[in-house]
């Protein structure tokens, strides 16, 4: 255990955090779902398309439904600081999963510290999905000589859990 506090590619690090809200058909709250997004982050969001047509919730395929926003570096730490305020800084444990990536929601936006309820805005819920790395898990991802990650490199679930106790200080509920 004492070598891979001395291994800075043993380190674990935020590879991203995206968030998404979901609101459906109407182009009306996806515009105002994309402003919130871009309170909270700074960054302007992507429309995603419904995949197939879904009668019972006035779904027709290729229609905008969601906008994402997707962070990095010191933004991603920054936002899941407050994320994890707005739950209470707890964790259900089968929320991570054995690679340990984590999800969890958020009820209502105006839980995040620093945010004001706008009456013309109106109250959103979002996800919010994590990915946990260590470097060099660009392998996987490069265009040229890709190849893949050893399993005693990838972040385990362990890992992750005790990873949320120190940095964020997050209760992990089993």
């Amino acid at each position: 255990m004492s070598e891979n506090k001395d291994n800075p590619m043993r380190k674990i690090v935020i590879g991203k955090v995206v968030l998404n809200i979901c609101v459906g058909s109407s182009i009306e709250r996806l515009e105002k779902a994309a402003k919130v997004l871009e309170m909270l982050t700074g960054q302007k969001p992507c429309f995603r398309k419904a995949k197939r047509t879904i009668k019972e919730f006035g779904i027709r395929k290729g229609e905008s439904i969601a906008c994402i926003v997707t962070l990095r570096g010191k933004k991603a730490y920054e936002f899941l600081d407050r994320a994890f305020e707005a739950v209470g800084r707890t964790l259900k444990a089968t929320s991570i999963d054995r690679f340990g990536n984590f999800s969890f929601g958020i009820k209502e936006h105006i839980q995040i510290p620093g945010v004001k309820y706008d009456p013309k805005i109106g109250i959103f819920g979002m996800d919010v999905c994590v990915s946990l790395e260590r470097p060099g898990f660009r392998v996987m991802r490069r265009r040229r000589r890709r190849a893949g990650v050893g399993k005693n490199h990838r972040v385990t679930r362990e890992e992750a859990i005790k990873f949320l106790e120190e940095v964020f200080n997050v209760k992990v509920v089993r």
